[in-house]
């Protein structure tokens, strides 16, 4: 399975941290979006796209590349993300406006990762060392691989056509992974 990783991390490298275990496991090349070779992206089995969360969405980098693409046909994507808040569906679903574009462009989505970060933005939160120092931390690296061991599992499954559909979730209950 040939994967492609496309990731941007801007302040405190939560992102690239998730990234980089991702990509070991999936034995995936990562890159920035401005370093993409648009013409290349047909020998990918999987691409992943993710950032930091700004303003409740991904980094306008991927949006930028993404809207040079021209359609997918059905390439299975996931999304990852890093962010100072925590995702609650309704209220802070930071994977909608890139899921949709991504569904425009004729993606597949086949599973969303996202877990807190580091973040010092906030001017409210500087004085104090910002929220989530330390993260992502040992339990949220080990979440990453655990999402793409099963991911490629999911993904080899749905090669067979035998997975259509699984929602893990954690020993505590919470949700680790989706996939669609």
């Amino acid at each position: 399975m040939e994967t492609l990783i496309i990731y941007n991390s801007t302040h405190h490298g939560n992102t690239e941290k998730i990234a980089k275990v991702m990509a070991e496991i999936l034995d995936a090349e990562l890159v920035k979006p401005d370093e993409v070779d648009i013409a290349t992206l047909s020998k990918y089995d999987l691409i992943g796209f993710g950032s930091g969360i700004y303003h409740g969405k991904h980094h306008k980098s991927l949006f930028e590349l993404i809207n040079k693409l021209n359609n997918q046909k059905g390439k299975k994507a996931f999304i990852l993300s890093t962010s100072g808040i925590k995702k609650v569906c309704f209220f802070h679903e930071f994977d909608k406006t890139l899921k949709r574009k991504l569904l425009e462009k004729g993606f597949r989505i086949i599973g969303e990762f996202n877990c807190r970060g580091w973040d010092t933005y906030p001017f409210w939160v500087k004085p104090f060392g910002g929220v989530n120092k330390g993260k992502p931390d040992e339990k949220d690296l080990e979440n990453a691989k655990n999402f793409v061991r099963v991911l490629k599992r999911i993904f080899e499954s749905d090669q067979s056509g035998s997975v259509s559909s699984v929602n893990r979730r954690s020993p505590q209950g919470k949700s680790v992974v989706k996939f669609k």
